[in-house]
């Protein structure tokens, strides 16, 4: 599900899980460890993330992964990308 103008203001942890290409358990996980902001709804407590959030932790993770990079330079020694 692809996030526009026309997308809803929250999303399911399904939906978030779609979005990132993961398991719907990792995005559980993702939520729980408070790395990816989300609230409970109703009764049974659904999660639920709102769109912008799930932007902004995308975003974060670019960053993260940009770091990553430059304090770990691809050299002959790295293992191949799985």
């Amino acid at each position: 599900m692809p996030l526009g103008s026309d997308s809803p203001r929250f999303l399911t942890l399904a939906d978030v899980a779609e979005v990132l290409n993961i398991s719907d358990r990792q995005t559980y996980a993702l939520v729980r460890r408070g790395e990816l902001p989300a609230i409970r709804i109703g009764g049974r407590g659904q999660w639920r993330v709102e769109a912008e959030a799930l932007e902004s932790y995308i975003s974060e993770q670019y960053t993260a992964t940009r770091s990553y990079i430059d304090a770990h330079p691809f050299g002959d020694g790295d293992p191949e990308p799985r």
